[in-house]
């Protein structure tokens, strides 16, 4: 690889990891203050998102100016695809985070509702999740990425059952109805950031192997035991 373009992906690598980072503590951030009910950290969380916005752009500049001087190939070729489309995603992971955020600002102005969710637990997953597809991505691990693909279910699941538990409360409280409803939104976010490191996860399959593992679940059971041991 010529010096300057190694150069650039680095750079480009660094870019993508301070990328990554702000939306981890985007997520971080908008899951406290739904825990605290803190409004004022939520609000936080919607005007930062406006950094993650500009670093979005700056990153895909960056892609689009190697692309341009240095047409590289094979592998470069790929991480570059696989960090343009990992970019959209992470801008897309803070969009979510200010949607909990938003969900939260209401909520901490609301009576509490005296109810469980647990969405600790989910949020965990979730950062985990993304943490480990970033990962994944630094450390070029094709397994990794994998194991973070076969976990997704795991978040589905909870999503499934915080639905079920807010459609009971509906019917037990109908006077919350409107902020169950804002409870709801704050599970079908967390488990879209979950979706959205899968495909990060999914793009680094693709920077490492040239593979596109995307729609094919199956695939996610061919990385070594050690890993499928690890997320059951």
């Amino acid at each position: 690889m010529p010096a300057h373009l190694l150069r650039e992906v680095e750079n480009l690598k660094k870019d993508i990891l301070r990328l990554g980072t702000l939306a981890e503590q985007a997520v971080r951030e908008a899951t406290l203050a739904i825990e605290n009910r803190d409004e004022e950290l939520a609000q936080r969380v919607i005007d930062n998102d406006i950094t993650i916005d500009e670093m979005e752009v700056q990153v895909e500049e960056s892609c689009l100016k190697i692309l341009a001087l240095y047409q590289p190939v094979a592998t470069d070729l790929r991480f570059i695809i696989a960090v343009l489309k990992i970019n959209n995603d992470l801008e897309r992971v803070g969009d979510l985070a200010v949607n909990v955020a938003e969900r939260a600002a209401f909520l901490a102005t609301q009576p509490p509702l005296g109810l469980a969710f647990d969405f600790q637990a989910m949020a965990f997953h979730a950062q985990q999740m993304l943490k480990k597809s970033l990962d994944a991505l630094v450390g070029f691990s094709a397994d990794l990425a994998h194991e973070v693909c076969a976990s997704d279910d795991e978040i589905d699941a909870m999503n499934r059952r915080i639905y079920l538990e807010i459609q009971e409360a509906i019917h037990a409280h109908p006077h919350q109805t409107k902020s169950l409803i804002h409870t709801l939104s704050v599970s079908r976010h967390l488990e879209r950031i979950a979706d959205h490191a899968t495909n990060i996860a999914e793009d680094v399959i693709y920077m490492i192997d040239g593979s596109i593992v995307r729609h094919k679940a199956e695939d996610y059971k061919s990385t070594p035991a050690d890993v499928n041991s690890s997320v059951q």
